[in-house]
């Protein structure tokens, strides 16, 4: 009888407790909208398996590795102990999902129609706004989030996944989990956050405008555009550079020709794997006792207004733009300038061709949405800067 019940005590049923049996059907709820819904399945399915391992009690998913008095190892980690140590916590995985990322970009809209950086640049304003809205929160008694927090959550305004685990990774580890579920949900709920807002900010005869056909850029061009970004983020901004310095590198691995195999590798097996850890890596932080709590609710709710921000300042800097500009600019591009890519484009387009079924924006949106990539990472590499340690 005695070993019937130490048999029962053994099990993950008698162990659970209130907050990891939530946390296990939050997981369960990520598996649905990844697989039913498919949003961001991707990254959203591992993040989802990471998150019920983490929290089966006892099976030590996260378990810390033991050691005996004079140092020797007794008991080694758990896996997911190992993946966000070695990928998450050292910043290796979003530098190589970036690389990947690189590989899959093409610039050739932005050198096309260089003043579309200026619409990566205003998307970021959601950025700095929610880090201002964050420290003024907690100014107030309503939150409590020092200044490197905050600033990890205003990255969330970018829309940016890997950046905005980067910088969380750098500035505060311990809200990783919900920061990087909150980036990728949002991310996924593009094609619904951003339309209202768009819509809100234009005019039917806004949404018609046609954009003239943008010009052929040579390949010397594409060559030399990443190696200039490099140099001169690197020169100014050291911070930033990981991320754009390795995002350049796979953009000039894909332009040059040169190396078609590594160009490959980066876009397809070496970015899927990655993404395999860096989802389990994201979901090893969201056990019950860091993420069941009111400091969650307030990053959901800082990083949505932030992407919401976002968005609407892309659109209003693009109707401003249209008013000075010789060659008309559709206001509906500017939500791209969020670093969603290629989403945030393609939801430019799609409301585009619901005002006008020849307005074709797709291309024209991807110009500020490589730039919000730029704009992101530089935005990372100034909040590193200013407030790292």
């Amino acid at each position: 009888m005695q070993s019937l019940i130490n048999l029962w005590q053994d099990t993950g049923f008698y162990q659970m407790e209130f907050g990891q049996l939530v946390m296990i059907l939050i997981g369960i709820g990520l598996l649905y909208l990844a697989i039913k819904k498919g949003f961001e399945p991707l990254l959203l399915l591992p993040i989802a398996v990471g998150t019920i391992f983490v929290n089966i009690p006892g099976a030590g998913f996260y378990a810390d590795p033991v050691y005996d008095a004079a140092g020797h190892l007794e008991a080694p980690a758990g896996l997911l102990w190992y993946i966000y140590h070695a990928g998450i916590e050292t910043g290796l995985f979003p530098l190589l999902i970036f690389m990947g990322v690189g590989a899959m970009t093409d610039f050739g809209p932005l050198l096309a129609n260089p003043k579309t950086l200026l619409l990566g640049a205003a998307a970021q304003f959601g950025i700095f706004g929610t880090l201002f809205g964050a420290v003024f929160f907690t100014d107030i008694g309503l939150m409590d989030f020092s200044i490197q927090q905050a600033s990890a959550i205003g990255i969330i305004g970018g829309a940016d996944g890997p950046t905005s685990i980067f910088i969380a990774s750098k500035l505060a580890p311990e809200l990783l989990g919900a920061i990087a579920v909150a980036a990728y949900s949002y991310m996924a709920l593009v094609p619904m956050i951003q339309p209202p807002i768009m819509k809100y900010f234009t005019t039917e005869e806004e949404r018609k405008i046609q954009m003239s056909q943008l010009r052929t850029v040579s390949k010397t061009e594409k060559i030399v555009f990443p190696i200039t970004i490099l140099v001169l983020v690197a020169l100014l901004l050291p911070s930033a550079a990981p991320l754009l310095g390795m995002f350049c590198f796979g953009n000039l691995m894909k332009e040059s020709g040169v190396v078609e195999r590594l160009s490959d590798t980066a876009q397809n097996a070496l970015i899927n794997v990655v993404t395999i850890f860096l989802g389990l890596g994201v979901g090893s932080k969201m056990s019950a006792d860091k993420f069941l709590n009111w400091d969650t609710l307030s990053i959901l709710f800082l990083g949505l207004a932030a992407f919401c921000v976002g968005t609407a300042t892309g659109v209003i800097m693009a109707k401003i733009m249209n008013k000075y500009s010789k060659d008309p600019i559709n206001p509906l591009i500017g939500s791209a300038g969020v670093s969603a890519v290629p989403m945030a484009a393609r939801v430019s387009n799609k409301v585009g061709l619901e005002a006008n079924p020849q307005n074709f924006l797709l291309m024209h949106a991807m110009g500020p949405n490589v730039a919000g990539v730029i704009g992101s990472a530089v935005a990372a590499g100034v909040m590193i800067s200013f407030f790292g340690s």
